[in-house]
């Protein structure tokens, strides 16, 4: 479906919703629009995060504080978590309501296996220890 096509979609279902809502082409729409969005604010935690991250471990090293890298690392790896869990929850939303094929469902259980291996080095980088111990 090409873009026109889309925007002629949705603007017919604002101008009726009673008569786009049953229509299939408009949930996918829907659906979709929600994970690109849950995809882009994960994007956009990482630039933020990143860009608010560095300005202030640049003051905390002029001002020569203790462990500012320390600081600066954690909030990085904070924010990439974040992230991380936003596309574990848009790859979900797309898999389960968008493709539902054997090969989709094997693809996201790989790719959440993959993440949850990433949030845990991230943990351990960043506490010294594996979640599960104090």
């Amino acid at each position: 479906m090409t873009i026109a096509q889309r925007l002629f979609l949705c603007r017919n279902c604002i101008a009726d919703p009673v008569a786009g809502r049953d229509d299939p082409r408009v949930n996918r729409l829907w659906i979709e629009g929600a994970s690109l969005a849950i995809e882009s604010l994960a994007v956009l935690i990482i630039v933020v995060a990143t860009a608010h991250g560095t300005v202030r471990f640049l003051m905390q090293t002029r001002a020569q504080v203790a462990d500012a890298y320390g600081r600066y690392k954690t909030q990085l790896g904070k924010a990439l978590l974040l992230r991380l869990e936003l596309l574990v929850a848009a790859d979900i939303i797309q898999t389960v309501t968008l493709e539902r094929t054997m090969q989709s469902v094997l693809m996201l259980a790989v790719l959440v296996l993959i993440r949850t291996f990433l949030s845990w080095s991230l943990i351990v980088e960043m506490e010294g220890h594996w979640p599960w111990t104090s």
